[in-house]
């Protein structure tokens, strides 16, 4: 890899007599790390730890992901370490959450660790404003498998209308990547002093449009994967000129190797930078809206429906959907062909983002209705809110999990009932199979199919 000349012209400048030991690093090889999902997943896999992230582990090697059936089925996720520093600025800072938004998710590493940190009852905003790096956040966040998220794919201007509704605001800035240049060559391909500015530009854009949807009392997080202080130190100086944003000091331990701002009237900045840390180019800052939180208010109420000639009658949800999802307070209706569930104490807020927002995924689609069958979804498989024993389950060997992640055929043992199955493996659902005795028609979505036809010799298994 060569490095674009004013870049390390102006990293030099920076680093000073640590540049020679960064650059050496950056031209190295890159940590791989992941990150537990712990609804999903209990062991406790022989790797060093992450030491800021509770269930982040570094691995000895980069195994072949694809090929981990327990991958597919949201037990972990690929994530790189530095980025998990998210986790201190939320247990440090966030003494409440009602709803939280993840501004820039896509492809959702930030996102599934927000989930996991976040009160059970919080709900979750993804948003991804390119629509098909949204379609793969959404695959994400749903074998992550928590049913109280939603994913839209919006500007962040489309926010601003909804008021200070957020405690809660991850802003992973588009930047110009300077922390991922070796990881990606289309990030050093494409860099440029001038795509610098354009991106400083741009992220404070971002925030003047939702700094106004943040609670009086809210946290906002502002991180890049880049380097230059114009995207990172001089953005947050800004905030706390331009927005009255209160800057907050995170507690981390000297053994992280953590660097700490460039700047000195910006006190509180985090970066990592290879060489010093065990991870990619990563900066981070916490930041307080001024005023004391509001009481929780209702949400506004939607505009009713107009009436429409023609209009198609909604079909019933069939009694036994609502057997799937244990709990007793989720409410169910049908959209199109799909049957949604959703708990009760989040319709409102739906409802309310419905109407400003565009909306890919909330709840838990449940079924797709196909004449007289509702058909369960993989949405349901994944989900953490499943009934365990809904319905009859199938464990599958290693070979015959790839199958079904290939959407291949595969044969079920003879006593298996027929119908609806939940195929598993290492007891974790993979999801469900149409059963007729000779054959079983495998439901796995296509989109999400292993397309590789090559096949392991050996087992991959991560944790």
């Amino acid at each position: 890899m060569i490095l674009p000349a004013p870049f390390e012209q102006s990293m030099r400048q920076l680093l000073g007599d640590d540049y020679e030991a960064f650059r050496e690093a950056l031209l190295g090889d890159a940590a791989i790390s992941i990150r537990l999902n712990r609804s999903k997943c209990a062991a406790t896999p022989d790797y060093e730890p992450v030491p800021w992230a509770t269930d982040g582990y570094y691995l000895h090697e980069r195994p072949s992901f694809t090929f981990d059936p327990l991958l597919h089925a949201g037990c972990y996720y690929v994530q790189e370490a530095s980025s998990m520093f998210v986790e201190q600025a939320v247990k440090q800072h966030l003494s409440r959450a009602r709803v939280a938004l993840d501004l820039c998710a896509a492809p959702g590493g930030k996102s599934t660790l927000l989930r996991s940190l976040l009160p059970d009852d919080c709900v979750l905003v993804s948003n991804e404003v390119m629509r098909p790096r949204a379609q793969v956040l959404a695959e994400n966040i749903t074998k992550w498998g928590h049913p109280r998220c939603i994913v839209s794919s919006n500007y962040p201007a489309d926010f601003t209308p909804l008021g200070e509704l957020f405690d809660l605001i991850l802003v992973d800035a588009p930047c110009s990547g300077e922390g991922m240049f070796r990881k990606d060559e289309v990030a050093v391909a494409e860099w440029s002093p001038e795509n610098v500015k354009i991106c400083w530009q741009r992220q404070r854009d971002i925030l003047t449009d939702i700094w106004p949807t943040l609670q009086p009392g809210g946290i906002l997080i502002y991180s890049t994967c880049t380097f230059n202080t114009q995207e990172d130190e001089e953005n947050v100086r800004w905030m706390m000129d331009e927005l009255g944003a209160e800057l907050l000091p995170i507690a981390t331990d000297e053994a992280w190797g953590i660097t700490p701002s460039l700047i000195p009237d910006v006190a509180h900045a985090y970066r990592f930078l290879p060489g010093r840390t065990r991870g990619e180019g990563f900066f981070l800052a916490a930041l307080r809206k001024g005023g004391e939180p509001t009481a929780p208010q209702p949400y506004a109420e939607p505009k009713a429906a107009k009436k429409g000639k023609g209009k198609q009658p909604i079909a019933a949800v069939p009694t036994e959907c609502k057997g799937w999802i244990a709990d007793a307070t989720y409410t169910y209706k049908v959209v199109g062909t799909d049957v949604v569930a959703m708990p009760a104490d989040m319709t409102p807020l739906h409802a309310m983002l419905s109407e400003q927002l565009y909306l890919l995924k909330a709840g838990i689609t449940v079924a797709e209705l196909k004449g007289r069958d509702a058909i369960p979804s993989h949405e349901l498989a994944m989900s953490t809110a499943l009934t365990p024993n809904a319905f009859p389950r199938c464990e599958l060997a290693y070979a015959d999990a790839l199958r079904y992640l290939h959407r291949e055929a595969i044969t079920l043992p003879s006593d298996t009932p027929r119908g609806f199955v939940l195929v598993t493996y290492r007891d974790t659902p993979l999801g469900f199979v149409k059963n007729l005795g000779n054959r079983a028609n495998n439901l796995y979505p296509n989109e999400w199919r292993i397309r590789s036809s090559h096949f392991p010799e050996d087992e991959v298994a991560v944790v």
